[in-house]
């Protein structure tokens, strides 16, 4: 039987924290949101100078790549390229845009981490690196 896992707060804050630093050291501000398996809000710092919008996209892309195992940029361009609304999945929740990625432990999905805030490919390549502090 395959050994069932869980995000633990401990690597929610260590995920939180390296995208933190990494935004503290080049004087960005954006929101960091790192949800729960089922897509549910276990972390979260707004950083100085986040734009206020970028509260609820963070969280929402988590949630999005959390519930979906897959990037939230990869949900909205299958959406787009076969031409159903996100709104399909009936929860107000779901975003398509970049910056949402799935933590992975040992071939599960355990939780996920938004970033918005800045353009949408920084958002991008800072989800990415705090998902790959798991590893």
């Amino acid at each position: 039987m395959k050994q069932i896992y869980s995000l633990s707060h401990q690597d929610a804050q260590k995920v939180l924290g390296i995208i933190q630093a990494e935004l503290e050291k080049t004087g960005k501000g954006a929101a960091v949101a790192v949800v729960d398996a089922h897509g549910e809000l276990m972390c979260f710092v707004r950083m100085d100078g986040c734009p206020l919008p970028s509260i609820n996209n963070a969280i929402n892309k988590a949630f999005s790549s959390a519930r979906e195992g897959r990037a939230s940029r990869e949900i909205g361009e299958r959406s787009r390229e076969e031409g159903w609304p996100l709104s399909n999945f009936a929860d107000p929740r779901y975003i398509g845009w970049g910056g949402g990625v799935p933590l992975i432990y040992d071939g599960q999905v355990v939780g996920a981490v938004g970033v918005s805030g800045l353009p949408e490919a920084d958002d991008m390549v800072l989800a990415k690196l705090g998902a790959a502090s798991l590893s």
